[in-house]
């Protein structure tokens, strides 16, 4: 909540920008746990076990794609209210911001998981993540805050079908990444 120290106190800017930063705040909080996300769970040799049991990385990776999203999601639509209460939005702009929230976060969440499995057996990966996460949420942050530029449902609809598509695919994605970081 730095942001209105470093535009200023007007009112009208923050109502106009201050959804835009709470999907900042959103990437940024998807992208902080990504380093322990996957790494220190194949170097333990976790995901050899799981193998061994006969659970599939795949199954792993969308229990994953779950916790990750847990871990970082309804706290940061909680911390919304009062977030949309300091930079002055109206309750329609703030109703539009949680909502996007709820439809984009899952797909954040997927990026983050399958850019974490691919970079978890990289030296320096967790550099390369946060680099990597942030082109491919793009469109996710686009859609999102553009939301609330107009008052229409199409961007939503348009972050949800993105965000359930990158769902869809994540674990797979994971998935092998975790078996060619195995095997390799």
């Amino acid at each position: 909540m730095l942001y209105p120290f470093a535009v200023g106190p007007d009112a009208q800017l923050l109502a106009r920008t201050g959804g835009g930063v709470i999907w900042v705040a959103a990437l940024l909080a998807a992208i902080l746990p990504l380093e322990k996300l996957v790494a220190g769970d194949l170097e333990a040799g976790m995901f050899d076990q799981l193998h061994l049991r006969g659970i599939s990385e795949e199954m792993t990776m969308a229990v994953r794609l779950l916790a990750h999203w847990l871990a970082f999601a309804p706290l940061l639509l909680l911390a919304t209210l009062p977030a949309a209460a300091l930079l002055g939005l109206d309750g329609q702009t703030t109703r539009t911001v949680v909502l996007g929230l709820l439809a984009g976060t899952p797909g954040l969440a997927a990026v983050g998981l399958a850019v974490a499995a691919l970079t978890a057996s990289l030296r320096g990966g967790a550099a390369l993540a946060g680099l990597m996460v942030i082109p491919l949420a793009v469109p996710i942050l686009i859609f999102g805050a553009g939301s609330l530029a107009r008052p229409d449902p199409e961007a939503l609809l348009l972050t949800g079908a993105i965000s359930l598509a990158l769902c869809a695919v994540s674990p797979f994605a994971a998935g092998a990444a975790i078996k060619a970081a195995r095997e390799g």
